[in-house]
Formats: C-alpha cells, sequence, structure tokens
C-alpha cells in the first residue's frame, strides 16, 4: 500500500532534518523531495514549526514502541539489558549520525521552547523507561543505575558519529555490564 502524502512528508522531512538540520532544511525543499507541491505541505501542517513536532513526536514514538517490545519480550531479570539491546539496534539502524532529538535541543533551545521541550521530554521519557526497566530486574535498589546507564547509552549516541556504530556499540555493552553486574551483585 502506498504511504499517504502526510506519512510521506513525514518521512521526507525527517530524513532531511536528520541529515541537513531543521533550520538548514527549507519547505521548498521538503516538498520537492517528497514529490507534493507546498500546499499538500499546509493542509497536513500548519506550519514548518508543526512539521518538524510531528517528525519528533512520530520517531519518538517508533523508539519507544521498540525500547517497549523489547522489554515485554525480555525474560525475567533481562529487561534493562534488552532494552539496551534495542537501543543499540536504534543507533546501528536509525541513529548513525547522532541524535535528532538531541540536534532538536541544541537548534531550538533560544528559538522555540516548544520544540526544545518535546525533545527534552523524549530524553525524560527514555530515561523514565530505564528506570521501570530497572525496577522490573529487582535492580531499583541500586538507586543511580537508570541514569548512568542513561548516560552511557547518550554517550554512544554522540560517540557513534566519531568512532563509528561498531566501536560505539561495543564500549556501550561493555560498560552497560559492567554498570548491571555491579548492580546484580548487591541484590539485597
Amino acid at each position: 500500500m502506498p504511504a499517504s502524502k502526510r506519512d510521506q512528508l513525514l518521512a521526507t522531512a525527517e530524513r532531511l532534518f536528520y541529515e541537513q538540520g531543521f533550520h538548514a532544511t527549507g519547505i521548498d525543499r521538503i516538498v520537492a523531495a517528497a514529490g507534493v507541491v507546498r500546499m499538500t505541505l499546509y493542509n497536513h501542517f500548519s506550519s514548518k514549526e508543526a512539521l518538524i513536532t510531528a517528525v519528533l513526536k512520530a520517531r519518538h514514538a517508533r523508539f519507544i514502541a521498540s525500547l517497549d517490545a523489547a522489554a515485554a519480550s525480555a525474560l525475567p531479570g533481562q529487561v534493562t539489558q534488552a532494552m539496551v539491546e534495542a537501543h543499540g539496534r536504534w543507533l546501528e539502524r536509525y541513529s548513525q549520525q547522532g541524535c535528532i532529538m538531541v540536534k532538536a535541543m541544541g537548534e531550538f533551545a533560544e528559538h522555540n521552547t516548544g520544540i526544545h521541550t518535546l525533545a527534552t521530554s523524549a530524553k525524560t521519557d527514555f530515561l523514565a523507561r530505564l528506570e521501570a526497566g530497572v525496577a522490573r530486574d529487582g535492580l531499583d535498589h541500586h538507586a543511580d543505575l537508570a541514569r548512568r546507564l542513561f548516560v552511557v547509552l547518550e554517550g554512544s549516541n554522540t560517540t557513534v558519529a566519531l568512532f563509528g556504530v561498531q566501536t560505539a556499540l561495543s564500549d556501550t555493552r561493555a560498560v552497560t555490564d559492567v554498570l548491571l553486574s555491579a548492580a546484580r551483585s548487591r541484590i539485597p
């Protein structure tokens, strides 16, 4: 089934925003790459900011769905590890040039508090998922574990562009394994 014009615009805008930046990507570039006319874009999105918001919400929903699916299918005691692996698969497949939410936070910190807040909320939502995974694994007695895992995973979002995906993922796995092993060794 062919994608709807709205979905086509979202996919095209996401790719261009990710590759070129939000401010550097104009509406004309998006509509040309999507193969639609400007009016089609404005029939679906009231402004470029509305398009950016929709792109970020859709991408975050896909990311969270991948984490939730990994958590749901994980063996008991392996939820956190499954989410770490899901993050790695996401990084490998969709985020080899860094995190689009971090890019949005940087570009909109002073220009659009709504978009900046949306991107920041996506990060706190990710942290909340890690906290829930740690709790399901019975590791929540280690109060800082979820936050430390979050810092490591967010670091991999940045280092992937510098070191490449395999090195970033290998190093991320090594550090998260140490953190999880240490937490498991202190189970009461």
